[in-house]
Protein backbone atom coordinates (compact mmCIF):
# COMPACT_ATOMS: atom_id res chain seq x y z
CA UNK A 1 0.00 0.00 0.00
CA UNK A 2 1.66 2.91 -0.93
CA UNK A 3 0.28 6.28 1.51
CA UNK A 4 0.88 9.74 0.17
CA UNK A 5 0.54 12.87 2.10
CA UNK A 6 -1.65 15.24 -0.82
CA UNK A 7 -3.46 18.20 0.18
CA UNK A 8 -7.08 17.27 -0.16
CA UNK A 9 -10.30 19.89 -0.57
CA UNK A 10 -12.67 17.17 0.70
CA UNK A 11 -16.09 17.89 -1.15
CA UNK A 12 -19.15 16.69 -0.17
CA UNK A 13 -22.40 16.66 -2.19
CA UNK A 14 -25.52 18.53 -0.98
CA UNK A 15 -27.41 15.05 -0.35
CA UNK A 16 -24.65 13.74 1.66
CA UNK A 17 -24.67 16.66 3.65
CA UNK A 18 -28.32 16.54 4.57
CA UNK A 19 -29.65 13.84 4.52
CA UNK A 20 -26.02 10.99 4.80
CA UNK A 21 -23.13 13.20 6.76
CA UNK A 22 -22.29 9.83 7.97
CA UNK A 23 -20.80 9.30 4.99
CA UNK A 24 -18.75 12.61 4.81
CA UNK A 25 -17.47 12.00 8.42
CA UNK A 26 -16.10 8.18 6.68
CA UNK A 27 -14.22 10.09 4.20
CA UNK A 28 -12.98 12.16 6.05
CA UNK A 29 -11.49 9.38 8.64
CA UNK A 30 -10.94 7.09 5.80
CA UNK A 31 -8.61 9.92 3.76
CA UNK A 32 -6.77 10.89 7.09
CA UNK A 33 -6.08 7.36 8.22
CA UNK A 34 -4.56 6.74 5.25
CA UNK A 35 -2.18 9.60 5.30
CA UNK A 36 -3.68 12.00 3.35
CA UNK A 37 -3.96 15.49 4.71
CA UNK A 38 -7.66 16.87 4.26
CA UNK A 39 -9.33 20.02 4.79
CA UNK A 40 -13.12 20.87 4.24
CA UNK A 41 -13.88 24.02 2.90
CA UNK A 42 -16.54 25.18 5.29
CA UNK A 43 -17.86 28.16 2.37
CA UNK A 44 -18.31 25.44 -0.23
CA UNK A 45 -21.77 25.35 -1.91
CA UNK A 46 -23.87 22.74 -4.70
CA UNK A 47 -21.42 22.25 -7.90
CA UNK A 48 -24.97 23.04 -9.66
CA UNK A 49 -25.81 19.85 -10.76
CA UNK A 50 -29.75 19.68 -9.82
CA UNK A 51 -29.84 22.55 -11.98
CA UNK A 52 -28.07 21.16 -14.71
CA UNK A 53 -29.92 18.10 -14.81
CA UNK A 54 -33.09 19.85 -14.92
CA UNK A 55 -31.98 21.39 -18.17
CA UNK A 56 -30.32 24.81 -17.02
CA UNK A 57 -26.57 24.24 -17.58
CA UNK A 58 -26.07 27.76 -18.72
CA UNK A 59 -27.81 28.77 -15.21
CA UNK A 60 -24.97 27.59 -13.04
CA UNK A 61 -22.45 29.43 -13.90
CA UNK A 62 -22.28 31.09 -10.66
CA UNK A 63 -22.07 27.92 -8.90
CA UNK A 64 -19.35 26.85 -11.11
CA UNK A 65 -17.28 29.80 -10.52
CA UNK A 66 -17.67 29.45 -6.45
CA UNK A 67 -16.34 25.91 -7.11
CA UNK A 68 -13.25 26.59 -9.24
CA UNK A 69 -12.10 29.37 -6.41
CA UNK A 70 -12.97 27.62 -3.72
CA UNK A 71 -11.45 24.20 -4.88
CA UNK A 72 -8.44 25.85 -6.73
CA UNK A 73 -5.98 25.88 -4.25
CA UNK A 74 -5.75 21.67 -3.15
CA UNK A 75 -3.85 19.03 -4.67
CA UNK A 76 -6.68 16.90 -5.21
CA UNK A 77 -10.39 17.67 -4.59
CA UNK A 78 -12.07 14.13 -3.40
CA UNK A 79 -15.80 13.41 -3.05
CA UNK A 80 -17.96 10.51 -2.48
CA UNK A 81 -20.60 11.10 -5.34
CA UNK A 82 -19.45 9.98 -9.22
CA UNK A 83 -22.19 11.97 -10.56
CA UNK A 84 -21.45 15.19 -8.96
CA UNK A 85 -17.79 15.12 -9.94
CA UNK A 86 -18.86 13.88 -13.36
CA UNK A 87 -20.90 17.30 -13.26
CA UNK A 88 -17.34 19.50 -12.50
CA UNK A 89 -15.21 17.40 -14.81
CA UNK A 90 -17.74 17.26 -17.59
CA UNK A 91 -20.66 20.03 -17.49
CA UNK A 92 -19.71 22.65 -16.22
CA UNK A 93 -20.07 25.59 -18.25
CA UNK A 94 -16.98 27.67 -20.24
CA UNK A 95 -16.25 30.42 -17.63
CA UNK A 96 -14.57 33.04 -19.49
CA UNK A 97 -11.03 34.11 -17.12
CA UNK A 98 -11.30 30.67 -15.34
CA UNK A 99 -10.04 28.76 -18.45
CA UNK A 100 -6.63 27.23 -16.99
CA UNK A 101 -8.40 26.76 -13.31
CA UNK A 102 -11.39 25.00 -15.23
CA UNK A 103 -8.38 22.95 -16.52
CA UNK A 104 -6.64 22.27 -13.80
CA UNK A 105 -9.81 21.21 -12.15
CA UNK A 106 -10.94 18.96 -14.69
CA UNK A 107 -7.47 16.78 -13.92
CA UNK A 108 -7.66 16.79 -10.14
CA UNK A 109 -11.16 16.09 -9.04
CA UNK A 110 -11.72 12.40 -7.89
CA UNK A 111 -14.79 10.22 -7.11
CA UNK A 112 -13.32 8.28 -3.62
CA UNK A 113 -13.28 4.90 -5.05
CA UNK A 114 -10.54 6.15 -8.17
CA UNK A 115 -8.61 8.39 -6.11
CA UNK A 116 -7.57 5.63 -4.00
CA UNK A 117 -6.93 3.30 -6.65
CA UNK A 118 -5.82 5.15 -9.07
CA UNK A 119 -3.98 8.05 -7.12
CA UNK A 120 -3.42 6.19 -3.86
CA UNK A 121 -2.58 3.16 -5.65
CA UNK A 122 -4.46 0.86 -3.14
CA UNK A 123 -5.82 -2.32 -4.36
CA UNK A 124 -5.63 -4.69 -1.36
CA UNK A 125 -6.26 -3.38 1.70
CA UNK A 126 -6.26 -5.12 4.89
CA UNK A 127 -9.45 -5.15 7.40
CA UNK A 128 -12.05 -7.23 8.09
CA UNK A 129 -15.74 -6.53 7.00
CA UNK A 130 -17.66 -10.26 7.26
CA UNK A 131 -21.16 -9.96 5.13
CA UNK A 132 -22.74 -10.64 2.10
CA UNK A 133 -22.07 -7.12 0.02
CA UNK A 134 -23.67 -6.75 -3.64
CA UNK A 135 -22.68 -3.47 -5.10
CA UNK A 136 -25.11 -1.14 -6.95
CA UNK A 137 -22.90 0.19 -9.96
CA UNK A 138 -24.03 3.92 -10.36
CA UNK A 139 -24.51 5.06 -14.10
CA UNK A 140 -22.08 8.76 -14.20
CA UNK A 141 -19.63 6.54 -11.94
CA UNK A 142 -19.65 3.61 -14.27
CA UNK A 143 -20.43 5.01 -17.54
CA UNK A 144 -19.02 8.61 -17.07
CA UNK A 145 -16.22 8.28 -15.04
CA UNK A 146 -15.31 4.72 -16.22
CA UNK A 147 -15.37 3.36 -12.65
CA UNK A 148 -15.94 -0.18 -13.80
CA UNK A 149 -16.65 -1.94 -17.66
CA UNK A 150 -19.97 -1.88 -18.66
CA UNK A 151 -21.31 -5.35 -20.09
CA UNK A 152 -21.93 -3.59 -23.54
CA UNK A 153 -18.41 -3.22 -24.55
CA UNK A 154 -16.34 -5.64 -25.72
CA UNK A 155 -13.53 -5.01 -23.17
CA UNK A 156 -11.94 -6.97 -20.47
CA UNK A 157 -14.05 -6.74 -16.90
CA UNK A 158 -12.89 -4.65 -14.29
CA UNK A 159 -14.48 -2.67 -11.10
CA UNK A 160 -12.74 -0.85 -9.08
CA UNK A 161 -14.84 -0.23 -5.77
CA UNK A 162 -14.65 -5.02 -6.13
CA UNK A 163 -10.65 -4.47 -6.38
CA UNK A 164 -11.11 -2.47 -2.96
CA UNK A 165 -13.64 -5.10 -1.07
CA UNK A 166 -13.26 -8.12 -2.35
CA UNK A 167 -9.59 -8.75 -0.30
CA UNK A 168 -11.22 -7.25 3.05
CA UNK A 169 -11.74 -10.47 5.39
CA UNK A 170 -14.89 -12.02 5.79
CA UNK A 171 -16.70 -10.08 2.82
CA UNK A 172 -18.78 -11.81 0.26
CA UNK A 173 -18.78 -10.32 -2.98
CA UNK A 174 -22.30 -11.27 -4.45
CA UNK A 175 -21.98 -11.16 -8.22
CA UNK A 176 -25.64 -10.14 -9.57
CA UNK A 177 -27.29 -10.68 -12.56
CA UNK A 178 -27.79 -7.71 -13.98
CA UNK A 179 -24.76 -5.90 -11.99
CA UNK A 180 -24.28 -2.80 -14.85
CA UNK A 181 -28.32 -1.69 -14.74
CA UNK A 182 -29.86 1.43 -13.72
CA UNK A 183 -31.71 1.90 -10.88
CA UNK A 184 -34.05 4.72 -11.81
CA UNK A 185 -32.78 7.73 -9.78
CA UNK A 186 -31.61 9.58 -12.27
CA UNK A 187 -31.94 13.08 -10.21
CA UNK A 188 -35.13 14.38 -12.13
CA UNK A 189 -35.69 11.86 -13.51
CA UNK A 190 -37.38 10.20 -10.48
CA UNK A 191 -40.07 13.40 -10.38
CA UNK A 192 -40.81 13.91 -13.72
CA UNK A 193 -41.13 10.01 -14.39
CA UNK A 194 -42.07 8.27 -10.95
CA UNK A 195 -43.81 5.11 -12.18
CA UNK A 196 -40.76 4.07 -14.51
CA UNK A 197 -38.44 5.40 -11.98
CA UNK A 198 -40.34 3.07 -9.45
CA UNK A 199 -40.30 -0.19 -11.63
CA UNK A 200 -36.30 0.38 -12.47
CA UNK A 201 -35.75 0.76 -8.87
CA UNK A 202 -38.02 -2.39 -7.44
CA UNK A 203 -35.95 -4.39 -10.62
CA UNK A 204 -32.36 -3.18 -9.01
CA UNK A 205 -33.65 -4.21 -5.18
CA UNK A 206 -34.69 -7.82 -6.36
CA UNK A 207 -31.63 -8.55 -7.65
CA UNK A 208 -29.65 -8.55 -4.61
CA UNK A 209 -32.42 -10.13 -2.71
CA UNK A 210 -32.83 -12.74 -4.87
CA UNK A 211 -29.06 -13.18 -4.06
CA UNK A 212 -29.45 -13.11 -0.24
CA UNK A 213 -27.42 -9.59 -0.33
CA UNK A 214 -27.03 -8.42 3.37
CA UNK A 215 -25.73 -4.55 2.70
CA UNK A 216 -25.96 -2.80 -0.42
CA UNK A 217 -23.40 -0.58 -1.15
CA UNK A 218 -21.91 1.62 -3.67
CA UNK A 219 -20.44 5.13 -4.61
CA UNK A 220 -23.15 7.31 -5.18
CA UNK A 221 -25.44 7.75 -1.58
CA UNK A 222 -28.03 9.66 -4.12
CA UNK A 223 -28.60 5.68 -6.13
CA UNK A 224 -28.66 4.12 -2.84
CA UNK A 225 -31.36 6.83 -1.15
CA UNK A 226 -33.58 5.22 -4.35
CA UNK A 227 -33.18 1.98 -3.40
CA UNK A 228 -33.65 2.27 0.44
CA UNK A 229 -36.57 4.21 0.14
CA UNK A 230 -38.47 1.24 -2.25
CA UNK A 231 -36.72 -1.28 0.60
CA UNK A 232 -37.84 0.69 3.19
CA UNK A 233 -41.39 1.02 2.28
CA UNK A 234 -41.33 -2.91 1.15
CA UNK A 235 -40.51 -3.87 4.70
CA UNK A 236 -37.42 -5.59 3.18
CA UNK A 237 -34.82 -6.89 5.16
CA UNK A 238 -31.31 -5.76 3.80
CA UNK A 239 -29.14 -2.85 4.79
CA UNK A 240 -27.37 -0.04 2.53
CA UNK A 241 -23.97 1.61 3.38
CA UNK A 242 -21.40 3.99 1.35
CA UNK A 243 -18.52 2.26 0.26
CA UNK A 244 -16.56 4.68 2.24
CA UNK A 245 -18.69 3.40 5.54
CA UNK A 246 -17.58 0.11 4.63
CA UNK A 247 -13.73 0.71 3.81
CA UNK A 248 -13.77 3.13 7.03
CA UNK A 249 -15.38 0.79 9.28
CA UNK A 250 -12.92 -2.29 8.35
CA UNK A 251 -9.84 -0.65 8.17
CA UNK A 252 -10.00 0.77 11.46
Amino acid sequence: MNIHSPHIGLFIPCYVDQFYPKVGVATLELLENLGCRVSYPMDQTCCGQPMANAGYERDTIGTSERFIDIFGEYDYVVAPSGSCVLHVKEHFPKIQGKEEAQHQLHHKIFELTEFLTDVLKIDKPTGKFPHRVGYHASCHGQRGLRLASSSEMNISPFNKAKMLLENLEGLEWVELSRKDECCGFGGTFAVTEEALSLRMGKDRLEDHLAHEVEILTGGDMSCIMHLQGIASREGRKIQFMHLAEILNQAMK
